[in-house]
């Protein structure tokens, strides 16, 4: 099995910047794209980041220029950095990952961070 244990979130003003970690551990082979995901409430859950293996990005509109997405492959970990925080931010962050382990490729899910960005 794999597990993602996210780690990060918090309270912060508006302006303010917050990093979100996320650690992969379990019987895993390799780890293809890496990303992360919020849902705020009463709304889906959008992508806000994605990277791949070879270090390729993808951001939402809505955070290009302040949110940075990484990984380190070699510890199979992801992190957010996220600057210039808006209340429009304010949700559920979750990790993900396309992992395939001896057995199968699937994607994998965090439990969630809050973040909450106050006004």
């Amino acid at each position: 099995q794999v597990q993602l244990v996210e780690s990060g979130g918090g309270l912060v003003q508006a302006g303010g910047s917050l990093r979100l970690s996320c650690a992969a551990s379990g019987s895993i082979f390799s780890i293809y794209d890496m990303g992360w995901y919020r849902q705020a409430p009463g709304k889906q859950r959008e992508l806000v980041a994605a990277i791949t293996s070879g270090g390729s990005t993808t951001y939402a509109d809505s955070v290009k220029g302040r949110f940075t997405v990484s990984r380190d492959n070699a510890k199979n970990t992801v992190d957010l950095h996220m600057d210039s925080l808006k209340p429009e931010d304010t949700a559920v962050y979750y990790c993900n990952a396309d992992v395939h382990t001896l057995w199968n490729l699937r994607t994998y899910w965090g439990q969630g961070t809050q973040v909450t960005v106050s006004s």
